[in-house]
């Protein structure tokens, strides 16, 4: 494909409608919802983009009004969007219920989606190519056995390339099971360059529980060069090319912490593409993360470049 600003993040997955109750209760009693549009692949590539990177998001969703929500949302960051209208089935939905006014419950519905259907054919094999990196998440391979397919064919063309392959391991209970997940990851992880995910999420994938620092460690024997654990409010370990680099958390008082990794992620990534040393990368990251926090919305708040200044600002007004 060609036309497209260098260099790029390439992003897979799927997009749903996002429904969010606008207040805390039980959603048999809420009145109203808010519309949106959620997904991790897309929230990486929008978290790149506003910190003046390009991104591409590949993806399949119906030919309905939900579909061209998604398409419309993502085009709007500024980002290139190679979609697949599927005529045959709908949008997948996600539901968030503010049970209380510090927790959340998030509902799938998915099974059958557009998204579920995604296969290799919708992927061309030049936007791969062509990219500096390509960013996938373990939520794709469990959605169905032609989306798994997909992932592994993205990787396979990827790493033929010598593309960076980067992978967020992003564990959903509700799509399979533990078991399920850690073969998965086992056969995935090898083939990547690196790897994302929570401690509970590392020792899923490695059958065992260790600490943060000896999870990346390991994580890295299997094949990635990088490996970082994202430890939410106690910031981030890793282990890049045989060093262990900690990164402190960054004091906030959080709004929503729904995104907040695929925001880390982003600023990983951004910095990555940017030639940026490891600590820097991890330094973006957490403050992207917790950027991300300070805002209703999986996607919504995610900075710009300019922005990560705010958090070390002590004025409350910038005049």
């Amino acid at each position: 494909m060609t036309g497209l600003p260098q260099p790029y993040l390439l992003t897979v997955g799927e997009t749903m409608a996002l429904l969010t109750s606008g207040h805390p209760g039980p959603l048999a009693h809420v009145s109203s919802m808010d519309l949106g549009i959620g997904g991790s692949e897309s929230n990486v590539a929008i978290g790149v983009q506003r910190l003046g990177g390009h991104a591409v998001w590949c993806g399949r969703t119906g030919a309905d009004s939900l579909g061209r929500l998604v398409r419309r949302e993502i085009r709007a960051e500024g980002i290139t969007v190679c979609s697949v209208e599927d005529p045959e089935a709908p949008t997948g939905l996600m539901l968030k219920e503010r049970r209380t006014a510090s927790t959340q419950k998030v509902n799938y519905y998915r099974a059958g989606s557009a998204g579920s259907r995604l296969s290799p054919a919708d992927v061309d094999a030049a936007l791969i190519t062509g990219a500096a990196v390509l960013h996938v998440s373990g939520i794709t391979p469990a959605l169905s056995d032609s989306a798994a397919r997909t992932i592994r064919y993205c990787i396979d063309t990827a790493r033929a390339a010598g593309v960076t392959v980067s992978f967020d391991l992003n564990y959903r209970a509700k799509l399979w099971s533990a078991e399920e997940a850690s073969r998965s990851y086992r056969e995935l992880i090898p083939l990547t360059d690196i790897v994302f995910g929570g401690d509970e999420e590392a020792a899923l994938a490695l059958g065992e529980h260790e600490a943060p620092a000896e999870l990346a460690r390991r994580l890295a024997k299997l094949g990635p060069a990088q490996a970082v654990i994202k430890l939410g409010s106690q910031g981030a370990v890793a282990y890049i090319d045989g060093q262990i680099l900690v990164q402190p958390p960054v004091p906030i008082t959080p709004v929503d912490t729904v995104g907040a990794g695929d925001a880390f992620v982003a600023g990983y990534l951004a910095e990555l593409m940017n030639g940026r040393p490891p600590a820097e990368r991890l330094a973006t990251a957490a403050k992207t993360g917790a950027f991300a926090c300070l805002a209703s919305g999986d996607w919504e708040g995610l900075p710009t470049r300019d922005e990560l200044a705010l958090l070390d600002q002590d004025e409350a007004v910038t005049r």
